[in-house]
């Protein structure tokens, strides 16, 4: 039975992770990625169809963050939220006119939303990250059987995608974003600057399979050098980080190469920490 207070925590994180991908989208700048300022390496999309998009799966939130509280996390937990994921995707799909533009945060968000709702005490980002992984480790028997474009280049290149992320409980927002983003605010920079700090972080490690779609391995390996540069440089704060900055963006936009995968998991940093 669905109490008035159950209700309200689950649109309260519903409107949490809407809030994560808000924030995500209109943070700038940020390389070959959609902001408030352009389009970066994308010609399908913009920020009003990304805003669009993140308010669209509001409800599949609500439904995943419904379904989860106080659920033991089990296989029939996994595959509830899974098939509720499945159908925000056609909501974001119908939102957008058919583009791709949250397909990845659906899934780690969703996780995340699921994991916060099963244990509405914790508040812990890394037991909440170890928990969305436990649940994301068991098996959806009701999974379609289809070949997606992360999975394609995982299997071309070996790399480690958003869904085995996740089942490790999120390693790179536990030692990269989470850190980056903390050491950027006490060293008293902007929150843009250490929310943008954090993404470069993410960039910076991850095998980003959107790069990997598009490009090929030598433009991961050289964006990810690139975004680490920056981070060495001390990031906004110098010459030399800002002409890395615009270095990395030029390089992205030319090439119209997208960090889609450290996007993702930027807004579940926001989400796990805001």
């Amino acid at each position: 039975m669905l109490t008035t207070k159950h209700s309200a925590f689950a649109t309260s994180l519903a409107a949490k992770a809407v809030k994560a991908l808000t924030e995500e989208a209109l943070l700038t700048p940020k390389p070959g990625l959609v902001d408030a300022r352009d389009n970066g390496s994308h010609t399908d999309m913009s920020i009003d169809l990304m805003l669009a998009s993140a308010r669209a799966l509001e409800d599949t939130f609500r439904e995943i963050a419904i379904v989860s509280y106080l659920h033991p996390v089990d296989q029939s937990l996994r595959e509830q939220i899974a098939l509720i994921g499945r159908e925000g995707e056609k909501v974001m799909l119908r939102a957008t006119n058919g583009v791709n533009t949250h397909k990845g945060a659906i899934w780690a968000l969703g996780l995340l939303t699921s994991a916060r709702a099963a244990f509405p005490m914790e508040r812990d980002p890394h037991q909440i990250m170890s928990i969305a992984g436990t649940i994301a480790s068991f098996h959806d028997r009701y999974r379609p059987m289809q070949r997606t474009n992360g999975e394609s280049v995982k299997k071309k290149y070996a790399v480690v995608g958003a869904e085995e992320e996740a089942k490790l409980g999120f390693p790179h927002i536990r030692d990269k974003a989470l850190p980056a983003l903390l050491r950027a605010r006490a060293c008293e920079k902007t929150e843009v600057e250490a929310r943008i700090e954090a993404l470069l972080a993410l960039m910076a490690s991850v095998d980003d399979t959107c790069i990997l779609h598009r490009g090929q391995l030598s433009d991961l390996m050289a964006i990810q050098r690139m975004s680490a540069a920056f981070l060495a440089a001390d990031g906004f704060r110098t010459q030399s980080g800002r002409k890395l900055f615009y270095r990395l963006s030029e390089y992205c936009n030319v090439r119209q190469l997208s960090p889609g995968g450290s996007a993702d998991l930027l807004a579940a940093t926001l989400f796990l920490i805001d």
